[in-house]
């Protein structure tokens, strides 16, 4: 017998093989577990349950009793005899139960599939060549598997809306449309922005928005993600790319501390879109769409290509050479920013500590909206926390090193990605008072700096953030940085050299987490960056249960499909 569950189990026969599977499981996951695929259109694991495509048919049979004795109803073999419904059910509405025998692939499953399948293309478009979806469209797929090859129906195609806008950000084809209803389901459910539903009947029913509303909200782009043809599609991302040529590569987004999980989907180190990468214990399958065009960052007019000395350009190592003269033997401050990865906050501390510097550190908050926009508008607040560059949790400005900077205790600055005129610090307490900046993108602060060293995005780069519920997660580069950029890990390193030359650290992110992992008391002991790359690691977070009260309801945070279920 074959078990995928270590909690309660039921057993089933799955295509004539006793198995195991979770109690309360549905047949189409149920059968998934074996890697057998039932295939579907409506049907969502995070959402309801609407079984209005009929595709998932299965044959479904439960072990006969006696309806006076309640003994079992056994063959001429001595084994118990089977009732099999005479007509195929649907698998994403059936829940598994003891004995129940259930076959995925039968003459009748197959005819039954080939009906609904040749329904489903009655009126769609023959128009796969120009379609967004082309290359991960379900429907493309179950035809090859299900589709007879010809059709039967000889009347004229229903023409139905086409280029429909339905969002700031979502364009419909409601020809392709085959009514699987998930978009309103998520809009309902996940959203909870009831916007979308069905007009007309029959054949002529067109998905649409209610009237005087939009789909507008900051989640309409999973709408385009969850469904299963080509009928919702991104406005930005609308015939700009063939999937088949992008390359994708996990991440985290750095929008909040939600830390949704991501993939970045790119050609010849050119990013064309975000999508959001399954993890049901941080984001279900969602992300918000202001989160999406953060990748157009990596490209914008204000980014830092080249290091500078007093606004010339010049090389990285002159940059850091000089930087390393500006800083030795000052007053030192560190301002290090709450986007900095989990290993670069290690480097700073080791820095702070050879210079006996000072360390300052700001938030930047907003609004939590309940959902996976957190009110800390970081990626890894907590990795400060954590790594001990900050002991205390950081106002979102700078006040406490403008008052520093008046009293003279601070004459040298090294700033990371923050610009400090935003933060509270006014441009005349920074007079005479040399900077070295380290960042992604040009501000006031990089204007004024002594020495400018440009950075990588967190495309670009390897690194560990830890999110609003203390998961440590570790990210991958998707796309090569610009040239002649280093990694902020190995920039800090050859900054760290400079300083103190009996220092001799590697940028090398396995040999940073074994330091990392050391300490007896360390929040990361026994922890490696491949535990991190691997899945969310969760941290031990009540050290930090005296948070603000706007920050409470994150520390405990639940999937947007458990919170959907419990409300």
């Amino acid at each position: 017998m074959i078990s995928k569950n270590k909690g309660e189990t039921v057993s089933i026969v799955l295509d004539g093989k006793e198995v195991e599977v979770p109690a309360g499981i549905n047949l189409v996951d149920a059968a998934a577990l074996f890697k057998k695929e039932i295939p579907h259109y409506c049907y969502h694991p995070q959402l309801s349950v609407a079984g209005n495509c009929r595709m998932c048919l299965i044959e479904m049979g439960t072990p006969m009793r006696d309806r006076g004795t309640g003994e079992p109803v056994l063959n001429e073999d001595g084994i118990q005899k089977i009732g099999w419904v005479p007509k195929p059910v649907i698998g994403c509405a059936t829940t598994v139960s003891p004995g129940m025998h259930v076959k995925t692939i039968s003459d009748k499953v197959t005819d039954c599939r080939e009906g609904i399948m040749e329904f489903l293309l009655v009126n769609h478009p023959l128009d796969c060549p120009i379609c967004d979806q082309a290359g991960e469209c379900r429907l493309q797929e179950f035809a090859t598997d299900y589709g007879r090859g010809y059709s039967r129906y000889v009347e004229r195609k229903n023409v139905k809306p086409k280029r429909t806008r339905l969002g700031p950000r979502v364009t419909l084809d409601d020809e392709r449309c085959i009514l699987c209803s998930r978009c309103i389901r998520f809009s309902q459910e996940v959203a909870k922005d009831d916007v979308l539903g069905f007009v007309d009947r029959g054949s002529y029913s067109t998905l649409a928005c209610f009237p005087g509303r939009e789909l507008e909200n900051n989640y309409s782009l999973n709408t385009v993600d969850i469904c299963p043809v080509g009928a919702l599609t991104s406005t930005d991302f609308r015939f700009k790319m063939r999937v088949w040529f992008l390359k994708e590569a996990p991440s985290i987004c750095t929008e909040s501390s939600a830390g949704c999980n991501i993939l970045v989907s790119s050609r010849e180190g050119e990013i064309h879109r975000i999508t959001p990468k399954r993890n049901d214990k941080i984001n279900d399958s969602w992300m918000t769409d202001s989160g999406r065009v953060l990748y157009k960052q990596v490209r914008s007019d204000d980014r830092l290509l080249k290091p500078q000395i007093r606004q010339e350009e010049t090389t990285l190592e002159e940059a850091i050479s000089s930087a390393v003269q500006t800083l030795k033997g000052k007053k030192l401050a560190v301002v290090g920013s709450c986007n900095s990865t989990l290993e670069e906050f290690y480097l700073l501390n080791r820095l702070t500590k050879a210079v006996k510097a000072k360390k300052y550190l700001r938030g930047h908050f907003g609004e939590d909206d309940g959902i996976l926009l957190s009110a800390d508008r970081t990626p890894n607040l907590r990795g400060s926390l954590l790594s001990g560059f900050s002991s205390v949790y950081p106002k979102d400005n700078l006040s406490k090193l403008y008052n520093d900077l008046k009293k003279g205790t601070v004459d040298t600055l090294l700033v990371l990605n923050e610009d400090l005129l935003s933060s509270g610090v006014e441009a005349e307490s920074l007079m005479g008072v040399p900077v070295v900046y380290m960042g992604t993108h040009a501000h006031a602060t990089s204007e004024i700096a002594e020495v400018t060293i440009p950075t990588l995005t967190s495309f670009e780069k390897r690194g560990t953030f830890v999110n609003r519920s203390f998961f440590a997660q570790g990210f991958a580069q998707a796309v090569p940085g610009p040239a002649g950029l280093l990694p902020d890990t190995h920039i800090l390193c050859k900054l760290l050299t400079g300083l103190d030359e009996e220092c001799k650290l590697s940028p090398d992110l396995s040999l940073i987490w074994k330091n990392l992992s050391s300490p007896p008391k360390s929040p990361f002991k026994g922890m490696t960056f491949t535990d991190a790359l691997r899945g969310s690691l969760k941290i031990d977070g009540s050290k930090w249960d005296e948070l603000p009260f706007v920050e409470k309801k994150a520390l405990h945070f639940e999937s947007p499909s458990k919170i959907a279920q419990n409300s």
